[in-house]
């Protein structure tokens, strides 16, 4: 297994530098940069913005620039500087990329815990009352787009707030009223309340999606040959169900936990601007708008690491779990 690991490791170098070398390409393809929006005023004179460009280093080729950027991030962690606010890339996405991780880390939390409790629910009981309605609700998390059902909720919250007064957290990251020098505990449960509902929201098609797949899954394994033998020896059904059936109908939906950090991240976004909540979409939103090449190459950069330990993760997780893998 160790070797194996490491192998995986080196195969990490070749792909995150291929990764990084195609967006930074991209981005370059955008016509003009961050400093073709100050030639546009008349106030800022010419010497001012050519001291800009060679202080920002774009005055140099973009191949030039790339090199620059990743030798600075290999040898000393250092993502650049970013053009807006002047200030290490480091430094600027750090809060966001927290603040996105609390929706994606409650999201993650409430997807495994509702849709697999479902799915195999569903998969006991086929076509029962119960199986029926988790299945219309599943369409209807499917088919309502993730951004009008937000819309809906804060529309039902504000109706609820002028009927009976309810004041429900939501919109931003915590309490305007909430004093400065309250407790840890009293500020997280605030953070946690505050974030509850934009995770239920964006999270709700995978639980639609997710719970259907496992009851597809489990359906299709408790009517193989070797389920029909175990019970024929007079194994309970609880070690048949969730020893033996479950283990293999999850192995699909491990497989692909590899891409589910860096997708809740970035299917965050929508979420993010609805509830004004300060993560990583308005940043990128606000770097996209000023052509703030290394805040968009850092969160490149950072995506892509979750990507590749995702999937490490995950294909270890399948060794644990299906016993014919071996890895050498």
């Amino acid at each position: 297994m160790l070797p194996y690991i490491l192998r995986r490791l080196l195969q990490f170098i070749p792909t995150f530098l291929l990764a990084t070398f195609l967006a930074f390409i991209i981005t370059q393809a955008a016509p003009g940069d961050f400093l073709s929006q100050l030639k546009e005023n008349p106030s800022v004179r010419p010497e001012t913005i050519e001291r800009l460009r060679q202080q920002f280093g774009l005055d140099q080729n973009w191949l030039v620039q790339y090199f620059l950027w990743m030798k600075n991030m290999l040898l000393h962690g250092y993502l650049g500087e970013s053009f807006q606010y002047k200030r290490p890339v480091t430094e600027v996405i750090t809060g966001p990329f927290l603040n996105s991780m609390i929706l994606v880390l409650i999201s993650t939390t409430l997807h495994f815990m509702i849709s697999i409790p479902i799915g195999v629910y569903s998969a006991l009981k086929p076509y029962s009352w119960g199986d029926r309605i988790f299945t219309f609700f599943a369409y209807l998390g499917l088919g309502v787009p993730s951004f009008f059902f937000a819309l809906l909720v804060i529309y039902a919250m504000l109706k609820l707030k002028q009927q009976f007064g309810w004041d429900l957290p939501f919109g931003g990251k915590s309490s305007s009223t909430l004093s400065p020098d309250i407790g840890g505990l009293r500020r997280a449960w605030d953070i946690f309340l505050h974030a509850l509902i934009p995770s239920m929201i964006l999270v709700l098609r995978g639980i639609s999606g997710d719970s259907r797949f496992i009851r597809g899954q489990m359906m299709e394994v408790l009517n193989q040959d070797f389920i029909r033998t175990a019970r024929a020896k007079g194994l309970p059904d609880r070690s048949i169900v969730y020893k033996h059936a479950f283990r293999l109908a999850m192995i699909p939906t491990i497989a692909g936990l590899g891409g589910l950090l860096p997708g809740l991240i970035g299917g965050a976004g929508f979420i993010e601007i609805v509830f004004n909540w300060p993560g990583l979409t308005p940043l990128l939103l606000n770097a996209y708008g000023n052509q703030d090449i290394y805040i968009l190459m850092g969160v490149v950069a950072l995506s892509t690491i979750l990507y590749m330990v995702g999937n490490l993760l995950s294909d270890l997780l399948l060794a644990f779990v299906d016993p014919r893998i071996r890895y050498h």
